[in-house]
């Protein structure tokens, strides 16, 4: 009987080591999770501008919805139109 005893001690032992084991396992990996980190880039030109302009020197918008955008982000009038638009 005592090799039975000693296989259930040895049993029991393995069953509570897994266990503490398994709650030590999700703490390391919260540990090791990157926090969320947002990284943002000021940038001097402002690629919509840039794009709407460029399309205003191949043809003229319809309905001129990029006006107030422009207005916004340029400071220019209700036109902001390249200068060498023709």
């Amino acid at each position: 009987m005592s090799e039975r005893e000693d296989l259930e001690r040895k049993l029991s032992e393995l069953l509570e080591d897994g266990a503490m084991e398994q709650e030590d396992r999700k703490a390391k990996e919260r540990r090791q999770m990157s926090a969320p980190y947002e990284i943002r880039i000021q940038t001097t030109l402002d690629p919509i501008v840039e794009e709407t302009l460029r399309y205003r020197k191949i043809a003229a918008e319809l309905d001129d919805r990029y006006d107030k955008y422009l207005e916004r982000a340029t400071g220019k009038g209700s036109k902001a139109e390249p200068e060498d638009r023709q």
